[in-house]
């Protein structure tokens, strides 16, 4: 036997497995319940000013349509080549907001693939041990302070009392002003330990009329 021939052989060898549908069903499941987890640790963990639910289940089906991937490829040689042919015609060009959601849906696709290759026990320990260090890390450094531009509109003849309260803030910088008929509009740059619902309370000072807050963390 050549040495192309044993390579062939090995490799063929590689895509021997049968495809049961009790095996799908597992790796869905374990896609499911890692993916539960990922979701669950995403939302308590948001810091954004938007959260959207659909991003979340994104994350569970992400997981599990991966599970499903890896899992068929496993299984037949022929249908891994084809699988690889359809998927690198696919485009994707959703626009990530923010850096942390990428890791998250690298996070959902790195489960998948363990799952779809049978490594169950990894995946939920792998799943629970990244939560745990990545809640830490939240809770000690990530969660201490959040950059915020808060817009406040208010009457003009409560501008003084306004800019007096915000200078009272600390790390609370006045980066435009302007005056129209009776109106007044102030934009801070402001970084806070507070939540977003705690500053927005703002607009129940007297003579605001509406508060506008956007993070920019």
């Amino acid at each position: 036997m050549s040495f192309l021939d044993m390579i062939k052989k090995s490799v063929v060898e590689e895509f021997t497995s049968s495809l049961s549908t009790g095996d799908i069903f597992f790796s869905l499941l374990i896609a499911f319940l890692a993916a539960i987890i990922i979701n669950i640790i995403y939302k308590k963990t948001y810091t954004g000013v938007s959260y959207t639910k659909s991003f979340s289940l994104s994350i569970i089906l992400l997981s599990m349509v991966t599970a499903l991937v890896i899992r068929t490829i496993n299984s037949n040689l022929a249908l891994s080549l084809g699988m690889v042919g359809a998927l690198s015609i696919v485009r994707f060009r959703t626009a990530v907001k923010d850096p942390v959601d990428t890791i998250f849906m690298f996070w959902a696709i790195t489960v998948g693939i363990m799952s779809g290759a049978g490594l169950y026990l990894v995946t939920l320990a792998a799943t629970l041990m990244l939560g745990i260090f990545y809640t830490l890390s939240y809770m000690t450094s990530f969660k201490a302070t959040t950059k915020y531009l808060l817009v406040i509109k208010a009457r003009e003849s409560k501008a003084d009392a306004i800019l007096r309260k915000m200078n009272k803030r600390k790390k609370c910088i006045l980066k435009t002003e302007s005056y129209k008929d009776d109106m007044v509009e102030f934009t801070f740059e402001i970084a806070s330990k507070e939540t977003a619902d705690e500053i927005s309370k703002l607009k129940d000072e007297d003579g605001v009329e509406t508060v506008h807050l956007v993070s920019i963390d």
